[in-house]
């Protein structure tokens, strides 16, 4: 059995419940934290741990927190950025379901070392049942002392707010996020400067994922070092990823980062294989904003060797025969569907979600789609292929954000390995 550090306590009943959480050792995190350690030694310890971003760029979380700028009599923000949008991806749905105070607790303990007093937690508009669990949790840890003034007779002093989004995928992107709890329409900015510098408000703010920030508990707790040990490599800790597709056993799992890629779809432990005993056909291993992979690049390297669940070995290869761990939605796909319904399905979305703002993105979308749908239902012409994939060079690189990159990169890569 792999080593759980999120979910080690997903089935025990209450665990939703702060007494229950408590008696779990929940909240052992923020004593340590706000009673032992300074702020500044809570970012050394998630440097030394080399967590990585949960929520698809992959990049380190105590790099990004050091960057943060500390003037003095400006506030600071920490923004969670719970807007879980990808397609294929559910697990941070699924921590804040079964485990709200994982996150509340890595909220504490981040917005602690950040020297943030103020902090939001921006959710997907279409998780109302999220929302109130997490609304539920925050009014307990208040209630228990845990926020508010004076946390634990420190001097520390902390407000956690929920905030719902509007539904628009776009405001996964930090700018958009920070734009949009602001108040205003939620279209990515130019960069820099970066939120770090000039975030929400104009003030100094730092975006996390709600997988990263609920990871920061068990960094404290055993120490970054500790953390350090688990995994591979530059990828270390453990990962939750979002199943789904044509598996026996689709859910989220927890897996330590390195795990076989071939274990993990046909493990017991994990997926248990392909559904109905059929052969896999391809994958996507991030989220649907990744390049598609067939069955043979999937379970090994072009030059036979395994391939792991690790942010540098899928991405072995560059995108010829490569992709990206990104958020971690495994989709798997058996050998009777179709990858050109599957690839216009996803341009269908980024179509729909592209906020306008840069032309490649609104205009080249918008071709994606319609030429893809032409192929689908069969009106279609050989240079239609050549024509997506100009359109895809045409968007990627060119736009303000990585939507445009997101749109590209699935159309582009199905072409490569099932032209």
């Amino acid at each position: 059995m792999s080593r759980k550090l999120l979910l080690e306590h997903i089935n025990v009943p209450g665990i939703n419940t702060l007494e229950v959480y408590r008696q779990q050792g929940g909240y052992r995190a923020v004593e340590k934290a706000i009673k032992t350690l300074t702020p500044d030694e809570v970012v050394e310890e998630v440097k030394k741990s080399g967590l990585r971003g949960r929520g698809g760029a992959g990049f380190p979380t105590g790099m990004k927190w050091s960057f943060l700028a500390k003037p003095e009599s400006v506030a600071r923000y920490l923004v969670c950025n719970a807007d879980e949008s990808e397609p294929g991806t559910f697990k941070d749905r699924y921590l804040m379901t079964y485990i709200p105070h994982a996150l509340i607790e890595g909220m504490i303990v981040s917005s602690f070392a950040l020297g943030a007093n103020t902090s939001y937690i921006y959710v997907r508009g279409e998780m109302m049942p999220q929302i109130r669990i997490l609304e539920k949790a925050i009014a307990e840890a208040k209630a228990a002392g845990w926020l508010g003034k004076n946390i634990l007779g420190s001097g520390y002093d902390l407000e956690l707010y929920v905030q719902p989004g509007g539904g628009a995928y776009i405001c996964g992107e930090e700018t958009a996020l920070l734009e949009s709890l602001e108040g205003k329409r939620g279209n990515p900015r130019i960069k820099p400067p970066f939120p770090a510098i000039a975030g929400l408000y104009g003030c100094p703010t730092v975006v996390n994922n709600v997988e990263s920030i609920a990871a920061v508990v068990p960094i404290i707790n055993d120490g970054g070092d500790e953390y350090a040990k688990i995994g591979i490599g530059r990828s270390t800790g453990t990962k939750l990823i979002s199943a789904s597709g044509n598996l026996v056993k689709p859910g989220v799992y927890e897996i330590e980062l390195g795990l076989p890629v071939e274990e993990f779809i046909y493990s017991d432990e994990y997926c248990g294989g392909i559904a109905n005993g059929k052969r896999l056909k391809a994958t996507v291993a991030g989220g649907s904003s990744v390049p598609i992979l067939p069955a043979n690049l999937t379970l090994k390297y072009a030059n036979g060797e395994p391939r792991l669940m690790s942010y540098e070995s899928l991405s072995e290869g560059g995108f010829a025969t490569g992709t990206m761990l990104g958020s971690g939605g495994f989709i798997a796909f058996d050998e009777d569907q179709c990858i050109v319904r599957n690839t216009w399905n996803f341009s269908r979305f980024y179509h729909h979600e592209s906020c306008g703002q840069c032309s490649p993105c609104r205009e080249g979308t918008g071709w994606l789609e319609k030429v893809l749908h032409r192929l689908e239902y069969g009106h279609g012409k050989m240079s239609d292929i050549d024509l997506l994939v100009d359109v895809s060079k045409k968007i990627e690189g060119n736009t303000i954000c990585p939507l445009g990159d997101a749109a590209a990169w699935p159309v582009a890569s199905a072409i490569r390995h099932f032209r």
